[in-house]
């Protein structure tokens, strides 16, 4: 077939929009996951508002660890959001259509936010560092100005660097199908549909993932390296156990955080076809994290919870 004639073909078959059908296998009964999802999206964005709350409003919480917490929670609110309202919607209102435009915003949307949280993992982790190996030095390097400076360089860093993502895959040719067996718009999911060449894409994700994430990955197992060598040259078993206890809600979180990171990166890699079990993890990577984050701090942190009861007795006074 002539070039040309294939260009006309391709052109004439451009599709406009994608297909969510949403978990593969399950088709047909998936709407009753809405509960759980809803429930869990509820938490996410109800038990962050609060920990925003609780440090706004309790003097005592201003420091480094808990503002880094709370830009954590910003994050997480916006994570669950980039992806909940759309799923939601195609399991109560079969609304599965979605446009290029919306499909490739969202792929921007869930890589800027997985990649700040990446980012302000590494920021917690340098500031447990600093506070376990350097405490008579913490108050003078971990000040509101590197706050901020972290926080912004993060911003930039995953708002401008994932940019290729989607304008690689906007740049591929839809000709044929467009069903996607996923509830949201993964990118490796998204340019499989493609007519054309999509190793670009899959080379591009590969890159920002080792250089983006793996090096935050690596940076934080250097932190708390150097944390427990530190921890375990102290004499006091009291200092020892608090030191760890301090960090463990943090590692608990990273573990989880950076597993299934590397699990849904190999399926993807793989190229195998779309099956439940990544297709779920790849949701629940973007919703436990942001639901299960405030929890696990403030369970096994002392002062998130006496801020807690504070707020508390002060609204029950107001109502008095």
């Amino acid at each position: 077939m002539p070039a040309s004639l294939k260009d006309l073909n391709s052109s004439k078959f451009q599709v406009s929009e994608f297909i969510l059908l949403g978990f593969p296998g399950i088709h047909s009964w998936q709407h009753w996951l809405s509960l759980p999802l809803t429930l869990l999206y509820l938490s996410a964005i109800g038990t962050n508002v609060l920990i925003l709350l609780i440090i706004y409003q309790d003097p005592s919480l201003r420091q480094p660890m808990y503002l880094f917490l709370g830009i954590l929670s910003v994050v997480d609110m916006g994570l669950a959001t980039t992806i909940m309202p759309k799923i939601l919607a195609i399991f109560w209102f079969d609304a599965k259509v979605i446009s290029l435009p919306e499909c490739f915003a969202q792929i921007y949307a869930i890589h800027c936010f997985v990649g700040m949280e990446s980012g302000i993992f590494l920021c917690m982790a340098f500031d447990r560092y600093v506070a376990i190996c350097y405490p008579l030095r913490y108050s003078s390097i971990i000040t509101n100005s590197l706050i901020l400076k972290a926080t912004l360089f993060m911003v930039l860093r995953n708002g401008l660097c994932v940019i290729p993502v989607p304008v690689l895959a906007a740049q591929r040719n839809y000709c044929s199908r467009n069903e996607i067996d996923h509830c949201l718009c993964s990118n490796l999911g998204v340019t499989s549909l493609a007519c054309d060449d999509r190793r670009p894409n899959s080379i591009c994700q590969l890159i920002l993932a080792w250089v983006g994430m793996g090096s935050d990955l690596g940076l934080i197992i250097l932190s708390y390296t150097l944390i427990l060598r530190s921890v375990l040259r102290l004499n006091s078993a009291e200092a020892v156990s608090k030191a760890l206890n301090t960090c463990s809600s943090h590692l608990i979180l990273i573990l989880f955080f950076y597993t299934v990171v590397v699990v849904i990166s190999v399926t993807h890699l793989a190229e195998t076809k779309a099956t439940l079990i990544p297709v779920l993890l790849n949701v629940m990577h973007n919703i436990i994290p942001p639901s299960l984050n405030p929890i696990v701090y403030a369970l096994r942190t002392r002062e998130l919870r006496r801020g807690f009861q504070k707020v508390l007795c002060r609204r029950s006074l107001q109502e008095k």
